[in-house]
């Protein structure tokens, strides 16, 4: 059993009120350890814990805040097999796949550490006998809200363009996998002067809505679902003029041309759907649409690449696929199967729970592929979050674009065709933030990471996320 603490002001702690949340297995509903339940009171403790640091943190040098970033790296690095088997067990996430999550959050620290002399200003010639110069200045407490998907990765990278900028940070790890937060605190608390950061675990509804509605905080990010992206702004918006950026996911289309092998497009269609985190990614490409002279020869080979996912405890290193991250979710991933066939899509595959004893129990779903689906059913329009393909045929190249546009997201799309200008044609017609060609999946820090129309608002990965935690001042001096 796992007990996990919070993070306040350089000691870690329990939440005041003395709520826990439990942890489960979600391979197999047991128990593996709790959290504490943070409420408002526990956010408030943490704004006075950063706020009295950040102006000590901010006043070091970059390079001094780079080194004890570093260190942190280092730290998650030295413990990365104990934070591995957590988040497996606490995420239903494969092993032998978030193996690579611990070295991805300490690459996205040494990174942001590596951009110590970029926060620059700007000299601007405005007039001809004075001096007109601009410089950037942390907001001060930072507060991020980051999702269940991948914890420590996203927990991690989420402290460290802030803190790099000067701020120190409120970070709310989710409700359904805290447990390697706990882990994250230790490494803070070891590596960081108290209370430049700050982890407070809890309820969305409580810890979540107390970091948003506090009014010292002006400077939200969260990464999550549409509605509450929504829910975020309008909650921001009764306090005060608040800077936020989000990133809420994505109905990511491929897109295969006519001039590509079936084989390959088949290999990375399975890829590219993310099966392996059991679709749980904004990146996956959940609907893959198909020229209709491949569109045979592709699904022969994908339907049989599908059968083979072998799934089973998260634990083995031979499992490629484990259980949906909680019942409640695992309830609304079901529903949409459901949904699909409603809607009159054909189920080619998957759709139910697997068989055999070691799958009674736990949030179990086999690998799904519906065809015959239009831009219109809901498993076309709405993210699952969940290992459900739609597949779609298309003829006419404005078709296909027409239905990679058809949603309400605008995160990635994936483009497979021999044909340069066929492949930058596609990619300036399609309203999504970020585009591989002949490509998918891979992550390049540097380039500027975020989505179109609501898929989000910002950009991550790259010197716009570091910028981002600054405010632009200007100074003019009178020569």
């Amino acid at each position: 059993m796992i007990e996990s603490r919070m993070l306040i002001g350089g000691e870690l702690v329990a939440a005041k009120s003395g709520e826990w949340i439990d942890s489960l297995n979600p391979a197999t509903e047991e128990k593996i350890g709790r959290f504490p339940s943070a409420a408002k009171e526990d956010v408030d403790a943490a704004y006075v814990a950063a706020e009295a640091a950040q102006v000590k943190w901010a006043a070091l040098s970059s390079g001094d805040r780079a080194h004890m970033l570093r260190n942190v790296a280092a730290g998650l690095r030295q413990r990365a097999d104990e934070v591995l088997r957590v988040e497996v067990m606490d995420t239903g996430n494969t092993i032998s796949k978030m193996k690579a999550d611990v070295e991805h959050a300490a690459h996205a620290i040494e990174y942001f550490a590596g951009l110590a002399t970029e926060i620059k200003g700007e000299t601007v010639p405005a007039s001809s006998d004075n001096l007109h110069i601009t410089i950037r200045e942390p907001y001060g407490v930072v507060g991020r809200i980051v999702p269940f998907n991948h914890p420590i990765k996203f927990a991690a990278h989420a402290l460290a363009a802030p803190l790099m900028a000067g701020n120190s940070v409120i970070v709310k790890p989710p409700e359904q996998s805290s447990l390697s937060a706990g882990i994250l605190a230790e490494i803070c608390k070891q590596e960081l002067p108290p209370g430049v950061v700050n982890i407070v675990t809890g309820y969305g509804r409580s810890a979540g809505d107390a970091i948003v509605r506090h009014s010292g905080i002006k400077r939200i990010a969260f990464t999550g679902s549409v509605p509450t992206g929504l829910a975020i702004q309008r909650s921001a918006a009764e306090i005060g003029v608040k800077c936020i950026t989000l990133e809420l996911g994505g109905k990511n289309p491929l897109i295969a041309y006519p001039d590509q092998d079936p084989e390959k497009i088949a290999e990375v269609a399975v890829q590219a759907m993310n099966f392996s985190w059991q679709g749980q990614s904004c990146g996956s490409a959940s609907r893959l649409m198909l020229h209709e002279s491949i569109y045979d020869a592709v699904m022969e080979k994908l339907l049989k690449r599908v059968a083979s996912i072998k799934m089973g405890d998260p634990l083995d290193a031979g499992s490629q696929m484990g259980p949906l991250n909680s019942k409640a979710h695992y309830d609304r991933v079901c529903s949409m199967v459901q949904a699909g066939l409603d809607d009159g899509a054909k189920l080619l595959i998957g759709g139910k729970r697997p068989e055999g004893d070691a799958f009674k129990k736990g949030y179990w779903l086999q690998p799904t592929v519906f065809g015959n689906v239009t831009s219109e059913m809901r498993i076309a329009r709405e993210e699952i979050f969940g290992p459900i393909l739609s597949v779609f045929k298309w003829s006419d190249e404005a078709e296909a674009f027409r239905i990679a546009n058809s949603t309400e997201y605008g995160l990635t799309a994936s483009i497979w065709t021999n044909d340069i200008k066929t492949a930058m044609r596609a990619a300036r017609t399609i309203k999504s933030g970020y585009i591989w060609i002949n490509n998918n999946s891979a992550h390049y820090y540097g380039m500027p990471f975020g989505g179109f129309k609501n898929s989000g608002l910002g950009r991550e990965e790259g010197s716009d996320e570091l910028l981002s935690y600054t405010e632009n001042k200007s100074i003019h001096i009178k020569l």
